[in-house]
């Protein structure tokens, strides 16, 4: 993340609480090791959540391809599967807690 990923104008629109997590966020990736990174993009949402900020998937996806900019193919395919995974997990927790599923 050595660009300045502030500065792409698809972020323009969103809201500033969210872009100020996002910086935080940033500052603990650049500290991460390389090999942890995958974990760090996937806990992003469950993270957010707890401190009262939601990213729609439309806001998940837009970030995921700013900060993966930099990824190699194989990186980003881990990163795919994790989400896949994450995604999965999180059904299946809203279904036990007595919500029904999203398709």
């Amino acid at each position: 993340m050595e660009y300045s990923w502030k500065s792409d104008p698809r972020l323009k629109d969103m809201d500033p609480k969210k872009l100020e997590y996002l910086t935080e966020f940033s500052e603990t990736v650049k500290k991460t090791p390389k090999n942890q990174l995958l974990s760090i993009f996937v806990t992003l949402n469950a993270d957010a959540a707890q401190k009262g900020i939601h990213f729609s998937d439309q806001e998940t996806e837009l970030l995921v391809s700013i900060l993966t900019a930099g990824f190699s193919p194989a990186e980003k395919k881990r990163l795919d599967t994790l989400k896949l995974l994450s995604k999965k997990l999180s059904r299946q927790n809203s279904t036990i807690k007595g919500h029904p599923r999203r398709p």
